[in-house]
């Protein structure tokens, strides 16, 4: 089997994490900006001056699309016509037709289609997952996340796709259930029709509800995830040191009661301090190989895509909670 080599295309400052963790691996062959002076930022043996030089490659087996979110389905599209595997950082697209067009093309030409929501590759997510198929939470009656940043602001879209999706895949992710239903409210302060700070909430089955509270006019950096159980709540924190799972001995039990066996600091959860983008990249060469379907495969991105489609509609609709229709089976 030939080395897994990858090329970026996109470069900015989260392509260049992907070329970082790429050549550590010595995955990494190519990558491609437009951007003329983002890509001298790339070492010299890497660059292309173009994206069909990238796609002429025979020698680059697959790769990632870390350009702006507008873009993602014309680049995805012709690098599965080209016969490669492809990466698309979230959303896979900003429509939904338009993601399921790139999954059934990739289903037909046998390609690997994964969405990037790193998220669901943090170790302590990973973590949380487990706790919560092992039952140790209890039954999950609530979750909240709330994502906030001061910038940067999207020129292609609003703080909804382009924080939301990670919180949107986790949700589902920990919960196992389709929501039934999906209100957002939001507001624009910087630009008409453009959402700078919303509130989504969802409503899935045996009553769990979540709300996910996004906004990129927020003096400080935040992102935590709370589930609440019936048995057990657990926090987890994601910051520039790694992120922190905390568990706590309270819970909410159906009923009306508060379960609280301790009222302490809560206890920290262990879990091995890996590079969510390195697992997330790893993931993906190893589905490159087995050619087994990812974790965060096209049909998972088309998930996420339908929760954003009506999320989106419930915004210009002035928050209306709406059906959220679950995607066929087999589809696309």
């Amino acid at each position: 089997m030939s080395p897994p080599f990858l090329a970026v295309l996109g470069v900015g400052p989260w392509g260049r994490n992907h070329c970082r963790v790429l050549d550590a691996h010595g995955w990494l062959r190519a990558a491609h900006d437009i951007d003329g002076a983002a890509l001298m930022r790339v070492a010299p043996e890497f660059r292309r001056d173009s994206l069909q030089a990238v796609l002429d490659d025979p020698g680059v087996r697959g790769v990632i699309v870390a350009t702006p979110a507008r873009t993602h389905f014309e680049i995805a599209r012709a690098a599965l016509l080209a016969g490669k595997d492809v990466l698309v950082e979230k959303p896979l697209t900003l429509d939904e037709a338009e993601g399921e067009e790139l999954a059934r093309l990739s289903r037909r030409l046998g390609r690997v289609l994964m969405v990037g929501h790193i998220t669901l590759y943090h170790p302590a997510l990973v973590q949380l997952r487990q706790l919560l198929r092992a039952g140790e939470l209890g039954r999950i009656r609530y979750l909240y996340s709330n994502r906030l940043n001061l910038g940067t602001v999207r020129e292609s879209e609003d703080i909804l796709w382009s924080f939301a999706p990670h919180d949107i895949a986790a949700f589902l992710d920990l919960t196992g259930h389709w929501p039934l239903r999906v209100g957002a409210h939001g507001g624009s302060y910087l630009r008409a029709g453009r959402a700078d700070v919303t509130v989504t909430h969802l409503e899935f089955p045996e009553g769990i509800r979540g709300h996910i509270f996004v906004s990129w006019l927020h003096p400080t950096k935040e992102h935590r995830l709370v589930v609440v159980g019936e048995q057990r709540m657990a926090a987890f924190t994601d910051d520039r040191m790694g992120g922190s799972l905390t568990l706590f001995d309270a819970g909410a039990i159906a009923g009306g009661t508060l379960n609280v066996a301790a009222r302490d600091q809560g206890r920290c959860i262990e879990f091995p301090r890996e590079e969510p983008l390195a697992n997330e990249l790893a993931h993906f060469v190893a589905r490159m190989e087995d050619r087994a379907e990812p974790l965060t495969g096209a049909r998972h991105g088309l998930e996420v895509l339908r929760v954003l489609e009506t999320a989106r509609q419930s915004l210009l609709e002035g928050g209306i909670a709406l059906d959220c229709v679950a995607l066929e089976a087999g589809c696309p």
